[in-house]
């Protein structure tokens, strides 16, 4: 899909969920008539004003005109201060729907692999999502006070006099003919300014998260380099995007000051045969320089600015939310089994850094319980993600069921493999639709069967309030979360079950009932462990030291290998 066609679906989403609340949008209508009141009467009271009181010497029925004005002031006045609780109404909902969308589009696309996005670009989009709330809500209180205020001179110059229109309408709409015309230069180049503005994050992102390999590598020079155009790169955007929006001036002053020049240079022929009296013209300079004038210039000022960027960052978000469909390798094959075996896997965090895992092989028969320990550092993680397919080997094959994973088809590859890390992602929402996320449709017997193989999970359930109950990250401690988070796995249909120290934030107690819930599970268990205890509850143990790797039992591993016992009498 090409660029235009996402922004054009981007303003498509935006006008669905505007018209899903048609409520707060009439009230707003409602709300912007009477705020308009004074602006649509000023003009003629200021006509009535002066003919029927100023020109004939009566004072008092011109004051009194006046006066009235200033009371349709402060009905305009509450009118104006409602429309704002009517603006919440719609944008606050439109906010909660697209955080939602990009969200979980973010999360789709990571787990297909299409992308998985930085924690500044993930901010960046959270950022843009917030704009977007924001610039909508300024948006639709320029276009509507524009359109209410526009409606409203023009029919008070009609009523006071319809040759006025003359020197009013064909100006304004040739203004706003030349401001839609500038629109098409300003949109491409407020479009390449945002996304060199993302461009500019990712660099930067990236090369902070990265400043201790930059500098043991020696590339200090090439990072500053990359970092440099990339900043330059967008100044000059910024330059282009500010060139063309300095041409919506000529808009203003057409559609704004022109009428008020021809009504003055037509005013002594106007006045002089009778056309109109002195006050009629009077009143309809007001309604331009008062009404008319301060909207146009908003709205070209909110539109070229506020509607391009809006555009644009519509068009980026519409393109986060999407999962493009992700082909299966052609070559894709369906695991006969959930065996593993690992062949020659070397894998290194960036092309100079030293192997986190060098020629590393390994075979875990189906339904094994298997517990990895290894000092802090030493790659424990890494092989968890190597396994799962979160990261891929530069060399190397990992295999499930004899399938080499990368031929896999992603979904197949979710389904039969599931990874908990340290810290477990729990979402606001019931308790029900957090457990069931891995498993949709699981039955209220399913989630109790869940439940009663993990009393810790069974307690926290009950004390939440049930299934059915809201559930609140913050209010959760990190091991309440922990525990969310295994008894949706464990709910799971997942073949091969990794905890990466899943269980850190539980006490030994709780984690003992954990992983024995786990053990009598259907399926493969492999624990990146953090205490002996978990160990000493495995079938096999691996052992990484960084130069070669130990696998046996306990007992084994206590009589072959020294950093074995030394890790064992640091735990306990």
């Amino acid at each position: 899909m090409n660029q235009q066609a996402l922004s054009r679906a981007g303003w498509q989403s935006l006008s669905v969920e505007l018209r899903r609340r048609p409520g707060p949008l009439w009230r707003l209508a409602g709300w912007s008539l009477l705020e308009v009141l004074p602006t649509a009467a000023s003009g003629f009271v200021v006509a009535r004003a002066v003919d029927q009181g100023f020109v004939r010497g009566d004072a008092a029925v011109g004051v009194a005109w006046l006066g009235g004005l200033a009371v349709l002031m402060l009905l305009g006045a509450v009118g104006a201060r409602q429309t704002f609780g009517s603006l919440a109404d719609v944008v606050e909902p439109l906010r909660d729907t697209v955080l939602g969308a990009v969200a979980a589009g973010a999360i789709r696309r990571a787990a297909a692999g299409v992308e998985r996005p930085s924690a500044g670009a993930v901010a960046q989009l959270t950022g843009q999502v917030e704009a977007v709330r924001e610039m909508t809500a300024a948006l639709l209180m320029t276009v509507r006070k524009f359109a209410f205020t526009a409606v409203a001179t023009l029919a008070g110059i009609t009523a006071l006099a319809p040759a006025l229109l003359v020197a009013v309408l064909p100006p304004l709409v040739v203004a706003l003919v030349l401001f839609w015309w500038l629109l098409k230069g300003v949109a491409p180049r407020s479009r390449t300014a945002i996304l060199a503005g993302e461009a500019t994050s990712g660099v930067l992102g990236a090369m902070v998260g990265g400043v201790r390999d930059t500098v043991a590598s020696g590339a200090e020079r090439r990072a500053s380099g990359e970092a440099g155009a990339a900043i330059a790169a967008q100044a000059t955007a910024e330059r282009r995007l500010a060139r063309v929006e300095s041409a919506r001036v000529p808009a203003v002053a057409v559609g704004a000051q022109l009428p008020v020049v021809l009504l003055l240079v037509a005013a002594p022929w106007l006045v002089g045969d009778g056309l109109v009296t002195p006050g009629e013209l009077l009143g309809a300079v007001t309604y331009i320089t008062t009404g008319l004038a301060p909207m146009l210039a908003v709205l070209v000022q909110g539109i070229g600015a506020v509607g391009v960027q809006l555009g644009v960052v519509l068009h980026r978000l519409h393109e986060a939310s999407r999962v493009p469909p992700i082909a299966p390798p052609a070559d894709a094959r369906t695991p006969r089994g959930h065996d593993i075996q690992v062949s020659g896997l070397t894998f290194a965090y960036g092309v100079h850094a030293d192997p986190v895992v060098h020629g590393f092989d390994l075979s875990i028969p189906p339904d094994e319980h298997l517990v990895v320990v290894g000092p802090s550092g030493i790659g424990k993680s890494t092989l968890a993600n190597l396994i799962t397919g979160m990261a891929t080997p530069q060399a190397g094959t990992v295999r499930l069921g004899g399938v080499d994973l990368q031929r896999v088809a992603p979904e197949e590859r979710h389904r039969r493999l599931a990874l908990i890390p340290q810290e477990a992602y729990v979402f606001a929402g019931t308790v029900r639709e957090n457990l069931g996320y891995l498993r949709p449709g699981a039955t209220s017997a399913e989630l109790d069967a869940t439940c009663a193989a993990m009393p810790p999970l069974a307690d926290l359930v009950a004390r939440l309030g049930g299934h059915d109950a809201p559930l609140v990250p913050a209010a959760l401690s990190a091991g309440e979360r922990q525990l969310v988070a295994l008894g949706r796995v464990h709910l799971s249909a997942a073949d091969v079950v990794l905890l990466d120290e899943a269980t850190c934030y539980l006490d030994p107690a709780a984690e003992e009932l954990v992983e024995h819930a786990f053990h009598d599970r259907r399926g493969t268990l492999v624990i990146v462990a953090h205490r002996i205890s978990s160990a000493l509850r495995a079938d096999r143990i691996l052992l990484l030291d960084g130069a070669r790797a130990h696998l046996g039992t306990h007992q084994e591993l206590l009589a072959s290998s020294p950093l074995y016992t030394d890790l064992v009498g640091h735990w306990a």
